[in-house]
């Protein structure tokens, strides 16, 4: 390991493409990254278990343990990408490309890069006092699908396996710990109505009609969670609820049929997903009793969940001081609900800025390396040694 610089570690995994995509044309395999880091880790004298997900083949997971026994700190992140507008970027998006004090590439900051700050930092140790002295275990888990289905991370939770005392996740928090965020749901409305000729009216059930309807108790369910729900710590501290895609009929002459709506929610800590869905539910109640059975609701991908961790936390309380940050609430959402089942203490925290994540051109700023790898060094020295 001791002759793998940074700058090649970092390569190799944006080297490395694992886009994850709803597009099944555009979905990768992440095995390659998962052979990369199984490789790096066996060399450090890490045991390395790799397993493939149970509903989707050709994604694995990997969990990687130094020493014995539950406890000690899990460094996690996930090892898959957005898929990218090749028309938008400026740089080889499965290049490391270094210009104006930034490095560019796929995944660089969000998040295959942090994999190769927990190594270096581990290296760095090693040269120093050496691994074999740590007196609490140290976990690398890699997942895959985070960035479609989280199932990697549902995988691990459900398995309950690993049994950490503190978690990292090193989403780009620009070194900032994060204590608590939103969680997340995509959710699909689809009327069904009946086709027929523009001309008769009365000979149909317009789709687009009815979800003008439909949309009139959406406007109100979002009033109404905004008006009760609060959580100060939040920039935007209600739950939100966003109409972001609609579709239907096929031509002007004729009466929609079919009319399909995509909303985003994003609850706050207090309100479950299951609240949030019979909410939902009761919204478009009153539609289907006037027109039975034309409203359909159903989620387009498994809900995540708020995460709420704690101020008070040690972890917090180290990320803090190491960081001299005060750990923040955020909107976006992470693997952080799922893996604070395995009863470990839970924050974000990682190199590079948010602002970058699914941007083209996606970059890691040079001034920020050496800071980061020092903390993520010290973060693992004080769990760990």
């Amino acid at each position: 390991m001791s002759q793998l610089h940074f700058l090649d570690m970092y390569g190799a995994l944006i080297a490395a493409p694992s886009i994850s995509a709803t597009v099944p044309s555009l979905d990768m395999s992440n095995r390659e990254v998962i052979n990369l880091l199984a490789t790096w880790c066996e060399s450090l004298g890490f045991a390395v278990e790799i397993t493939e997900l149970d509903n989707n083949l050709g994604k694995y997971n990997l969990a990687a343990k130094l020493g014995t026994g539950e406890g000690g700190l899990m460094l996690a992140g996930h090892t898959d990408t957005v898929p990218f507008d090749d028309s938008r970027w400026q740089f080889d998006p499965f290049k490391l490309s270094e210009q104006d004090n930034k490095f560019y590439g796929l995944g660089s900051i969000d998040m295959k890069g942090f994999f190769a700050f927990v190594l270096n930092a581990l290296q760095e140790i090693d040269n120093d006092t050496g691994l074999a002295n740590l007196k609490q275990p140290i976990t690398i888990l890699a997942t895959a699908d985070e960035e479609t289905t989280m199932a990697g991370a549902i995988e691990i939770a459900k398995q309950n396996k690993l049994k950490p005392a503190r978690c990292i996740i090193g989403e780009p928090t620009d070194m900032v710990p994060v204590y608590t965020h939103k969680g997340h749901m995509s959710t699909a409305i689809r009327v069904t109505g009946k086709a027929g000729h523009s001309s008769d009216p009365d000979a149909g059930l317009n789709a687009i009609e009815v979800m003008q309807l439909v949309i009139s108790q959406l406007l109100k369910l979002k009033e109404d969670i905004k008006n009760k729900y609060s959580l100060t710590d939040f920039k935007i501290p209600y739950p939100t609820l966003n109409l972001g895609h609609i579709h239907g009929g096929d031509n002007a002459n004729r009466i929609c049929g079919c009319c399909e709506l995509h909303i985003d929610m994003r609850p706050i800590p207090g309100i479950s997903i299951p609240e949030l869905q019979a909410m939902l539910l009761l919204a478009v109640a009153p539609i289907n009793e006037q027109y039975p059975n034309a409203v359909a609701v159903h989620d387009l991908h498994e809900p995540i969940p708020a995460f709420s961790g704690s101020t008070d936390s040690s972890l917090v309380k180290l990320a803090e001081k190491l960081s001299g940050e005060k750990a923040q609430a955020v909107n976006y959402c992470t693997e952080a609900p799922f893996l604070q089942q395995l009863g470990c203490e839970t924050i974000v925290m990682g190199p590079g800025s948010i602002q970058q994540a699914h941007q083209p051109d996606e970059f890691l700023a040079m001034e920020k390396i050496k800071p980061s790898q020092e903390m993520i060094k010290k973060l693992i020295v004080a769990s760990c040694f």
